[in-house]
């Protein structure tokens, strides 16, 4: 098997054991288990990412990258805590995925969705924010988008479909978390009853991705032309 399809493989494998541990969370511990369930998504996404690095050289420097853009994630959504849904979190991890690839990504989303949390607080949501955050980073390091997504345009039009992403998955939670089982009528009305928060989520996005996207890009480029790593 080549590289690159080992890299799919274990792409698909990780994305899927991490959905089947959140709806084992909520089946069977009724989300009462949340910090195990959190701990083992952290787990399985440096598990992977371990797998499809392990052989290349630079291991060490893209850690040191991923603890940068994690804190610095983190950081930003703590300066913006005070501001409902308009935080640069989400533009972050899209420009992460942009230039650092999808494992990177999806790792810098979910483990600064479980690292904030401890300053916003734990709770059944953690596992759901993990997921979406990390899915964010992942399709935007797509190899189709990475390189189309550096352009203004797309990547407006890009940071407004991630923010309805971001509610539109945890809605999901939200409809599971009020009355334990799934119904479409519920998720469309807590759609529709989010808009407000869905408008804040692509705004936010649009500003800090055309704020971070030369400054942010311009050093990633630089580590990447450097180093190799990504």
């Amino acid at each position: 098997m080549s590289s690159e399809k080992r890299r799919i493989r274990n792409d698909v494998i990780m994305i899927g054991s991490i959905v089947a541990l959140i709806v084992l969370g909520v089946r069977l511990f009724s989300d009462r288990r949340y910090t195990l369930v959190s701990m083992m998504i952290a787990f399985l996404a440096c598990f992977f990412f371990y797998l499809t690095y392990e052989k290349k050289e630079g291991s060490i420097r893209r850690m040191v990258m991923i603890a940068v853009m994690t804190t610095i994630t983190v950081i930003s959504r703590l300066i913006f805590g005070v501001v409902p849904g308009f935080k640069p979190m989400s533009a972050i991890i899209i420009l992460t995925g942009i230039f650092m690839g999808p494992e990177c990504g999806f790792l810098v989303g979910s483990l600064s969705a479980l690292t904030s949390n401890i300053f916003f607080g734990q709770g059944p949501w953690t596992p759901f924010q993990m997921l979406t955050w990390g899915i964010i980073g992942f399709l935007s390091g797509l190899p189709g988008m990475r390189k189309v997504l550096r352009n203004r345009i797309p990547l407006i039009i890009w940071g407004m479909l991630m923010g309805m992403l971001y509610s539109g998955i945890m809605d999901i939670w939200t409809v599971l978390d009020l009355t334990g089982v799934w119904s479409w009528k519920r998720y469309l009305m807590a759609l529709s009853t989010a808009v407000p928060y869905i408008i804040a989520y692509m705004s936010s996005n649009v500003v800090f991705l055309m704020i971070g996207l030369k400054p942010l890009g311009e050093k990633l480029n630089r580590v990447q032309t450097k180093h190799g790593i990504f």
